[in-house]
């Protein structure tokens, strides 16, 4: 024997003619590939990652063109892959009863597919979609370790051969051992799914309850509903405690239409009147559901989810219905939602109705004083006078700080104390004292009165103070009492000697004057109705005073624009003079109000002013009810478009060529233009009157007015470019000149643009499109 001889190799078992090596190795390299799954599912944290390394890893591992992976959706009962290889880069959706995916995720068993277009459950779109051709399947459940089946794993084309029994086996092992990694994944997206709802929606409810205005926040919430739970539509239904009705709004200002219906029909009213939520998947199904509705509208309701608004105090204010979510019917996730966000917003619904109500209060209160003759004085607890309306300020002849935080005892002294006994009597039995015609001395005179005092308490019947009710019965009040209604009491006087027959209707020559505040609207919205009252309140007293210093009579106050006249009932010679006085005065005690609000930290109040002579109508017109001394006719609607043109012009006081003309006395001015006014045929000059302005809010007026008037002559010559020059220095010396920097874009506009007319003249009239 050759003892250098290799000896012979000791067969393993892999070498044995059995195969049983074979196999050996085929199950450890299936080990050491479940152990890789394993490994790299480990690494990854989002969703998208897992699935895109499952794919890969089984398709690579089974010699396939393609792979895809689907997910369960329990919200929308679809199956949805997000990762494919090829050219497939997108999420597919398919309902988890649909194909070959949605079969094996049913029936919960794997499938071998040779000839895809052969089998009927093959569903064709998705290749026609993709351009991919499909030949044969192998598609698996992914089950969790309870047995639950959260999706399909599937492999398409198989490179070399057909799918066997051991890729199926491969394919469910490895997808199992992926499987915990999916739902971890899952669970994670699922959560910052949730956290991200929970913080669009905390800033959802910021949004929506920072607005007051109830229309607005109707329209803001039911379209953030419809939005937050991918509906079709959605309704928000209050309940009007006085009509028992349930109402909502459609649509803002002026087109906007209220529903009402009683607040205990239909699905709506169910839920009023139960406080519990109702959903309904299939609304024509229902018998509470009336179809009537979908008949007028042309809307078809599929599903509704109908949730009650209860306030802080669990009081049901109303409800919020949600028509037709997309995909399917509301779920319990839904309904939550809902309840969640009308819960939110029930405080600021509440807000926002009791505004509108203190607005239409504040409308309401403001005609009720503006009617009253009667003097109104309340005292807090200790006897201090806090408030004394106009009427009582006339009646005791004293002015704001002769009467207001003065103790009662101090003021209402010597032959007038017998007012402090009344008052000392309410504050202790809280019971009204009524005087019949008891007497007032005020300075010389002596006033025949009634007088009722009254205790003020609050809606605890606790004592605030206590309020007086001052009426003048003296012969002469008697008649007055009715006319100061309608002007200054130094017109009623005269008035006396005249006689009422005055306040017939007549046709008279007068001078209009209108005002309104710029920007009122947002000024309301910063300070709330106590805050927009109050303003009111003292703007009113302060622009009321210029007009009757005038002998002006206030004809009404229209929100917070305010109308007077000049030569009615009573004329003067100078009614035209007497207006623009008051507009200038108006305007200085403005400029003197604002800079006390400025430095107070509150905001300046700006107004335009607008005045026109011409002949008008004057007298009581109205009912037998009630009748109102007032004046009608062409004149008054002028005048009321030059205090809408202030805006366009950037001026504070326009008159007509009507008023500028019958002025007797000399006033810094200048001519503004020559415009046709909305609704009018026939062009009038108008004027801005500047003597209200001093150096510091217009400078260099005097050579600025030069400037401006000898740019309107070349802009009427149609020199616009001597004309634009010419503004351009009224610019530079005062470049808030709004009307001079209208004038440069009108110059460069007629330049590129020339005006035409039929004769082949121009008269420079520019027509005003708004009101």
């Amino acid at each position: 024997m050759d003892q250098s001889a290799t000896p012979p190799r000791k067969k393993t078992p892999a070498d044995r003619p059995d195969g049983s090596g074979t196999e050996q190795r085929r199950r450890l390299r299936h080990l050491e590939l479940l152990l890789e799954v394993t490994r790299r599912m480990a690494g990854y944290e989002t969703l998208d990652e897992v699935l895109k390394a499952l794919v890969e890893m089984t398709t690579s591992e089974l010699n396939a063109e393609r792979g895809s992976l689907f997910l369960n959706d329990p919200d929308t009962n679809e199956l949805y892959s997000r990762v494919a290889q090829g050219n497939i880069q997108r999420e597919i959706r398919i309902l988890n009863t649909s194909g070959v995916a949605g079969y094996v995720y049913t029936a919960g068993e794997a499938l071998i597919i040779h000839d895809a277009y052969a089998d009927a459950r093959f569903n064709r779109s998705i290749d026609e979609q993709t351009g991919f051709t499909t030949h044969n399947i192998l598609c698996v459940p992914i089950k969790t370790v309870k047995g639950e089946i959260i999706g399909v794993a599937q492999t398409l084309n198989k490179k070399s051969g057909k799918f066997t029994k051991q890729d199926l086996h491969l394919l469910e092992a490895m997808t199992s051992q992926g499987t915990l990694a999916l739902q971890s994944a899952q669970f994670i997206e699922r959560m910052q799914a949730i956290r991200r709802q929970e913080m669009e929606f905390i800033d959802v409810v910021s949004e929506v309850t920072a607005d007051i205005k109830l229309g607005s926040l109707l329209q803001k919430v039911m379209g953030e509903a419809t939005r937050l739970l991918n509906a079709e539509r959605s309704t928000l239904f209050l309940n009007d405690e006085k009509t028992n009705q349930l109402w909502s709004e459609v649509g803002q200002g002026l087109e906007s239409v209220q529903i009402r219906l009683p607040n205990h029909v239909g699905i709506a009213g169910a839920v009023f009147t139960q406080a519990k939520a109702i959903n309904i998947p299939y609304a024509y199904a229902d018998l509470r559901f009336n179809p009537a509705f979908d008949r007028q509208t042309g809307f078809f309701t599929r599903s509704i989810l109908c949730v009650p608004i209860i306030n802080k105090h669990g009081k049901v204010i109303g409800v919020t219905q949600v028509l037709n979510k997309r995909g399917g019917p509301f779920t319990s996730e839904d309904e939550s939602r809902l309840r969640a966000f009308t819960a939110q917003i029930s405080i600021a619904l509440e807000n926002a109705k009791l505004f509108a109500d203190v607005q239409a209060m504040k409308n309401y209160n403001e005609s009720m004083l503006e009617s009253m003759s009667n003097g109104v004085i309340t005292l807090d607890e200790a006897e201090k006078i806090v408030t004394c309306n106009a009427a009582g300020q006339r009646i005791l002849r004293v002015q704001p700080a002769q009467i207001l935080n003065k103790p009662s005892a101090e003021f209402f002294a010597g032959a007038n104390a017998w007012v402090l006994e009344k008052l000392k009597r309410v504050a202790e039995t809280q019971a009204v004292e009524l005087v019949v015609d008891g007497e007032l001395v005020v300075g010389e005179d002596r006033l025949s009165t009634n007088l009722t005092v009254l205790p003020l308490l609050s809606m605890e019947k606790k004592r605030l103070g206590s309020m007086l009710m001052i009426e003048d019965i003296s012969n002469e009040k008697r008649l007055k009492s009715t006319m100061s209604r309608y002007m200054d009491p130094g017109i009623a006087d005269k008035m006396l000697a005249s006689g009422a027959e005055a306040l017939g209707g007549q046709s008279v020559k007068a001078t209009i004057l209108f005002s309104d505040v710029r920007s009122f609207t947002t000024i309301t919205e910063q300070l709330g109705a106590q805050g927009t009252v109050a303003l009111l309140n003292e703007y009113f007293t302060l622009m009321v005073d210029c007009i009757q210093r005038e002998e002006g009579m206030l004809d009404k106050f229209i929100g917070d624009a305010i109308m007077a006249a000049f030569g009615i009932p009573v004329g003067h010679d100078d009614d035209a003079d007497r207006s623009v006085r008051a507009a200038i005065a108006m305007m200085r005690e403005l400029t003197r109000w604002n800079h006390g609000r400025v430095a107070e930290g509150k905001l300046p109040v700006d107004i335009g002013i607008g005045l026109n002579t011409d002949t008008v109508v004057s007298g009581n017109i109205g009912s037998k009810k009630r009748m109102d001394y007032t004046i009608i006719g062409d004149g008054v609607n002028l005048a009321a478009r030059l205090e809408s043109a202030c805006k366009q012009y950037g001026t504070h006081i326009l008159v007509s060529e009507f008023t500028y003309k019958a002025l007797k006395g000399t006033y810094f001015s200048r001519e503004l233009d020559l415009v046709v006014v909305k609704g009018k045929t026939q062009p009038v000059a108008i004027y801005e009157i500047l003597d209200y302005h001093g150096e510091e809010s217009y400078p260099n007026m005097i050579d600025a007015l030069r400037h401006f008037k000898a740019g309107l002559v070349k802009y009427r010559q149609q020199k616009w470019n001597d004309a634009a020059a010419e503004f351009k220095e009224v610019l530079a010396l005062n470049e808030k000149d709004k009307a001079a920097r209208l004038y440069v874009e009108r110059c460069d506009y007629l330049k590129q643009n020339p005006p035409t007319s039929p004769d082949g003249a121009w008269d420079g009239i520019w027509v005003l499109e708004s009101k």
